[in-house]
């Protein structure tokens, strides 16, 4: 039976089969899902390449900063809003009229660039950080609707690589054309490339809908109960397995932005210690840092795609959810660790790679994951809100720590790293709890 089941698989499956378990007739959809968020994170690290000019021109790092802490009251609103449209339109509507929304911002944004000239940069930065987190967040509710938790936990690894190859590409491509047609046609370009993934999207939803539904005597099709009129927020509180979601991101995103905060610093005084060397040349501290974070970067990146391509299916479907959602809090374990007892710079930045790798990676797949067995509302409704509030939510938290650890307690790294080494023990419970939780609704949902 193994055989014959191999044996109808068409070449394009069994080549996809190299990187997870792709059964027969799930190719096509699986390719157009990986080009469609491979399409959407284009168009979103190019519009990003326009908002660094205008933010730093307009206002500098410092503005750039509070400009953060805006955007999480600002999400509020924009949650409850989308929790809003989720209750009163059709999943084909909903999309449409979400992308299409970002789209005429961009067009209006390019006007006015145009126009008026760069006098909107926090506007735009807002803008940005919200684009952004919606529309990828309303892309993975998607996903979560068309697969069953079974496919979702083979598939989304194919999925997760696209998002990852649009994040490397768009800026790629942006830096490749910007000198031809400037800093804001860039928007058109982003513009354009959002509006071919809307089309594909509507194409993923057409096939869809005409494909009949599995229903047989012993298992019948369950349709889905109508979504209540409950905000995004609402959904997200009154359920705790997506509450315990909610807190977990929130504390792995404060957890992995300190981290980056320590790495910074360590990176800095390096620097320092360089400038401040006999025969030092005059930019010898921004050349070790420039080389520094390329090769962090390039590093971190590339191994992140090895295991996403590699490793992250084959951890899923020996280990499963359970196993993979404690992998990268375990790994932040032994990186807080490590800075807390050794805080030089060759451990920050091998313990930050291990973690940002498998942040990127298995750890971005998983959380997607985690939603396969929620209904249709919570997947529209309250992933939304949890991949875009409780996102930056973890962002502000950080930025508050490191300044009362900077201004107030003179904090070292080791401080800074035992201060992470507190939240990782949090992070790790919750993981433990939700991976228990998980296991119980895909046991309900079979």
């Amino acid at each position: 039976m193994a055989r014959s089941i191999e044996g109808s698989k068409s070449p394009l499956e069994k080549l996809l089969g190299i990187f997870t378990e792709v059964k027969a007739g799930e190719a096509q959809r699986a390719l157009l899902m990986t080009l469609n968020i491979f399409l959407i994170l284009t168009a979103y690290l190019i519009a990003k390449v326009v908002r660094e000019p205008l933010i730093l021109s307009g206002g500098g790092a410092e503005l750039k900063s509070y400009a953060s802490a805006i955007q999480v009251v600002l999400l509020l609103g924009v949650v409850q809003v989308f929790g809003w449209l989720a209750t009163i339109l059709p999943r084909r509507k909903l999309i449409n009229s979400v992308t299409l929304f970002f789209f005429g911002c961009i067009i209006v944004f390019y006007l006015m660039l145009v126009i008026i000239g760069p006098w909107n940069g926090i506007v735009y930065f807002l803008w940005v950080g919200i684009f952004s987190l919606v529309v990828i967040a309303q892309f993975w509710s998607f996903a979560n609707d068309v697969y069953t938790p079974e496919q979702g936990k083979r598939l989304f690894v194919l999925l997760a690589f696209g998002a990852s190859a649009g994040g490397v590409f768009g800026p790629m491509l942006a830096g490749l054309i910007l000198d031809l047609v400037g800093v804001y046609n860039l928007l058109l370009v982003s513009a354009g490339v959002l509006l071919v993934s809307l089309v594909l999207t509507n194409y993923i939803i057409s096939r869809v809908e005409s494909e009949p539904k599995a229903d047989t005597p012993d298992k019948p099709v369950e349709e889905e109960p109508p979504m209540s009129k409950d905000g995004a927020m609402k959904v997200v509180f009154r359920n705790k397995y997506l509450l315990m979601i909610a807190l977990l991101i929130l504390v792995s995103n404060f957890v992995n932005t300190t981290g980056e905060y320590i790495l910074g610093r360590g990176v800095e005084e390096a620097a320092a210690e360089l400038a401040a060397a006999p025969g030092a040349a005059a930019d010898a501290d921004k050349a070790f840092i420039g080389k520094f974070y390329a090769d962090f970067y390039t590093i971190v990146g590339s191994v992140g795609l090895l295991l996403q391509l590699l490793i992250v299916s084959r951890i899923l479907k020996y280990f499963g959810v359970r196993f993979a959602i404690m992998a990268l809090p375990i790994i932040a374990l032994g990186t807080y660790v490590s800075m807390a007892l050794f805080p030089i710079l060759l451990v920050i930045r091998w313990g930050k790679t291990a973690e940002n790798a498998t942040d990127y990676s298995l750890n971005n797949t998983v959380r997607h994951i985690l939603f396969l067995p929620t209904t249709r509302e919570e997947k529209y409704k309250a992933k939304v809100a949890i991949d875009s509030f409780f996102v930056r939510a973890g962002d502000v938290l950080s930025a508050g720590l490191v300044f009362i650890g900077v201004t107030w307690l003179s904090f070292s790294i080791s401080h800074f790293a035992v201060t992470c080494l507190a939240l990782v023990a949090i992070w790790l419970v919750l993981a433990f709890m939700i991976g228990i939780e998980n296991r119980k609704l895909e046991t309900r949902k079979s």
